[in-house]
């Protein structure tokens, strides 16, 4: 078991406070486009902290996936995002200026 994503969510204070605080990945969107994809020791703490930042604050729907390898996982999610669209989600972009 565990290292299955989750179905998406809507992101709201109630899903959230359902994911365990366990290591994890997160992936947000908005219209079907990936607004933010982060990774912490403590995903649900990670996803409370998303619901006030005002880019982040924006996605409508949100997965993610519980694995102590989190770290790696984040960097295979962006990866793959910058290979698809060659820069990163929206609300990645301006924390990395």
């Amino acid at each position: 078991m565990g290292d299955e994503w989750s179905q998406w969510l809507d992101f709201d204070k109630a899903n959230v406070e359902a994911v365990p605080e366990s290591p994890g990945v997160c992936v947000m969107h908005a219209r079907m486009k990936i607004l933010y994809i982060g990774a912490s020791p403590n995903i649900r703490q990670e996803l409370m902290g998303r619901l006030s930042d005002p880019c982040t604050a924006k996605a409508k729907r949100f997965r993610y996936i519980v694995t102590p390898a989190f770290e790696s996982v984040k960097e295979q999610q962006v990866k793959e995002y910058v290979g698809k669209h060659g820069k990163l989600p929206p609300c990645m972009e301006e924390q990395n200026t």
